[in-house]
Protein backbone atom coordinates (compact mmCIF):
# COMPACT_ATOMS: atom_id res chain seq x y z
CA UNK A 1 0.00 0.00 0.00
CA UNK A 2 1.05 3.60 -0.56
CA UNK A 3 1.75 5.87 1.97
CA UNK A 4 -1.27 8.22 1.16
CA UNK A 5 -4.69 6.83 2.88
CA UNK A 6 -7.39 5.99 1.01
CA UNK A 7 -10.10 7.94 2.49
CA UNK A 8 -10.01 10.99 4.59
CA UNK A 9 -11.45 12.80 7.47
CA UNK A 10 -13.15 15.79 6.50
CA UNK A 11 -10.44 18.02 9.10
CA UNK A 12 -8.03 16.01 6.68
CA UNK A 13 -9.99 17.45 3.28
CA UNK A 14 -9.86 20.63 4.60
CA UNK A 15 -6.00 21.18 5.65
CA UNK A 16 -5.10 19.87 1.86
CA UNK A 17 -7.45 22.59 0.95
CA UNK A 18 -6.39 24.85 3.77
CA UNK A 19 -9.92 26.00 4.01
CA UNK A 20 -12.22 24.49 7.32
CA UNK A 21 -13.91 22.45 7.97
CA UNK A 22 -17.33 23.58 8.19
CA UNK A 23 -16.22 24.63 4.36
CA UNK A 24 -15.33 21.17 3.40
CA UNK A 25 -18.70 19.62 5.33
CA UNK A 26 -20.87 22.03 2.73
CA UNK A 27 -18.99 21.06 -0.33
CA UNK A 28 -19.78 17.41 0.64
CA UNK A 29 -23.42 18.17 1.72
CA UNK A 30 -24.26 20.17 -1.48
CA UNK A 31 -22.75 17.12 -3.04
CA UNK A 32 -19.68 19.20 -4.84
CA UNK A 33 -17.51 16.87 -3.08
CA UNK A 34 -18.20 13.10 -3.18
CA UNK A 35 -17.92 11.62 0.96
CA UNK A 36 -19.46 8.41 2.44
CA UNK A 37 -21.00 8.23 5.88
CA UNK A 38 -19.51 6.00 8.07
CA UNK A 39 -20.12 4.07 11.70
CA UNK A 40 -22.38 4.42 13.91
CA UNK A 41 -22.00 7.86 14.42
CA UNK A 42 -22.21 8.84 10.44
CA UNK A 43 -18.73 10.02 10.34
CA UNK A 44 -17.88 11.59 6.89
CA UNK A 45 -14.71 10.41 4.71
CA UNK A 46 -13.61 11.41 1.31
CA UNK A 47 -11.98 8.64 -0.86
CA UNK A 48 -8.69 10.70 -1.82
CA UNK A 49 -9.12 9.97 -5.74
CA UNK A 50 -12.47 12.20 -5.10
CA UNK A 51 -10.74 14.88 -3.67
CA UNK A 52 -8.69 14.55 -6.58
CA UNK A 53 -11.04 14.53 -8.98
CA UNK A 54 -12.65 17.58 -7.36
CA UNK A 55 -9.36 19.85 -7.24
CA UNK A 56 -8.97 18.93 -10.86
CA UNK A 57 -12.64 20.16 -11.30
CA UNK A 58 -12.28 23.05 -9.67
CA UNK A 59 -8.96 24.14 -11.73
CA UNK A 60 -10.83 23.39 -14.69
CA UNK A 61 -14.23 25.67 -13.62
CA UNK A 62 -11.25 28.53 -12.94
CA UNK A 63 -9.78 28.59 -15.57
CA UNK A 64 -13.47 28.72 -17.72
CA UNK A 65 -14.38 31.58 -15.60
CA UNK A 66 -10.97 33.19 -16.32
CA UNK A 67 -11.99 32.81 -19.74
CA UNK A 68 -15.12 33.76 -19.95
CA UNK A 69 -14.20 37.25 -17.11
CA UNK A 70 -10.64 38.42 -18.47
CA UNK A 71 -8.70 40.62 -15.98
CA UNK A 72 -8.90 44.04 -17.23
CA UNK A 73 -6.48 46.60 -16.21
CA UNK A 74 -7.66 49.92 -15.14
CA UNK A 75 -7.09 53.04 -16.78
CA UNK A 76 -4.63 55.37 -15.75
CA UNK A 77 -5.88 58.05 -14.52
CA UNK A 78 -5.35 61.44 -16.25
CA UNK A 79 -2.85 64.24 -14.21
Amino acid sequence: MSGTPRFLTLADVAEVLNTSSAQVYALVRRGDLPAIKIGGRGQWRVESAQLEEFIQRMYAETRTFVDEHPYVEAEPRPE
